[in-house]
């Protein structure tokens, strides 16, 4: 039986994804580890010593993963995003994980990440009739998609992913007015082509992947309701819970059976940016998908 195996090497999260391809041209996950790193605890500019140590430990327990799946090398595939992109010691972190673990680590840039972003949420989310907005929102980077169909029309990667806007800006618990304002005034500069994109081609419908998205799900949606690879929102209740989310300190997110405890500090600035996204580009629904980068790399490898 053939098997392949992903490693998608976050900002905040590794993940791991090992599969066997079906006969319909998609796969039965064989096994599926997410592990929380924090590679940027402490910037995007410098892995930290405890986020090194981490980060190396994580890939250990994928190697084992890997050796009790029998996982050739040929069949795994593993990629470095934003904090690994920046960072001034990456090299030196992919060189330990290549003597630790044996693994080799290759670092894509934006706009390939974003490529993989939206060859994973199209296996997941059936789209609508018209244009779309495929958002990736990472720790250090989020990636945008403008697409019709299986057309990609503009893509793009901005420097403000959950970890950066957490670090600059929420420095009050909870948020105050003044730094949900700074975080707006931000964006609006940040993601200026992403404006002037959509003032030139609206897109209705806004597609978001993991992260804050995945709270989004988790929190309005009865999962023995929807389908299993994607969720459907109103623009709406969106907006009431981000309301409710704005006004609770760290404490009060703790108390959330609902919230994963990974996603409990940086949510706030996470729906901050969703917010501003929505009511700038005018969406009128929310899709959730499941699937994202790392199924985007396991589809091009089938």
């Amino acid at each position: 039986m053939k098997k392949y195996a992903v490693i998608d090497l976050g900002t905040n999260t590794f993940h791991l994804l090992i599969a066997t391809p079906d006969a319909q041209g998609g796969w039965s996950e064989l096994v599926r580890k997410r592990i929380f790193v924090k590679l940027a605890e402490e910037g995007i500019d410098r892995i930290g010593d405890a986020a090194f140590s981490r980060g190396l430990a994580a890939l250990d327990q994928f190697r084992l993963e890997l050796d009790a799946n029998h996982i050739p090398p040929n069949a795994v595939r593993a990629y470095g995003t934003a904090a690994l992109r920046t960072a001034g010691n990456a090299q030196a972190f992919l060189q330990a994980a290549f003597v630790q673990t044996g693994l080799h680590v290759e670092i894509i840039d934006g706009l390939r990440e974003a490529q993989l972003i939206f060859k994973g949420v199209r296996k997941a989310v059936p789209f609508p009739g018209n244009r779309v907005l495929v958002m990736d929102i990472g720790g250090g980077s989020v990636e945008m998609v403008l697409a019709l169909d299986d057309q990609i029309l503009w893509q793009q990667s901005f420097p403000v992913g959950v970890a950066v806007l957490f670090r600059r800006f929420q420095h009050s618990d909870p948020i105050t007015p003044k730094e949900i304002n700074a975080v707006e005034r931000h964006l609006d500069k940040a993601l200026a082509e992403l404006w002037q994109t959509l003032d030139r081609y609206p897109a209705p419908t806004l597609i978001g992947a993991a992260g804050a998205f995945d709270t989004i799900d988790h929190m309005l949606l009865d999962p023995t309701l929807k389908p299993p690879l994607y969720g459907h929102v109103s623009v709406a209740a969106f907006e009431k819970l981000c309301d409710q989310i704005l006004q609770t300190t760290l404490a009060d997110r703790e108390q959330m059976a609902l919230l994963a405890p990974e996603r409990r500090t940086m949510i706030v600035v996470g729906f901050i940016l969703i917010r501003r996204l929505v009511r700038r580009g005018n969406m009128r629904e929310i899709f959730t998908s499941v699937y994202s980068m790392k199924e985007g790399m396991l589809a091009e490898m089938i």
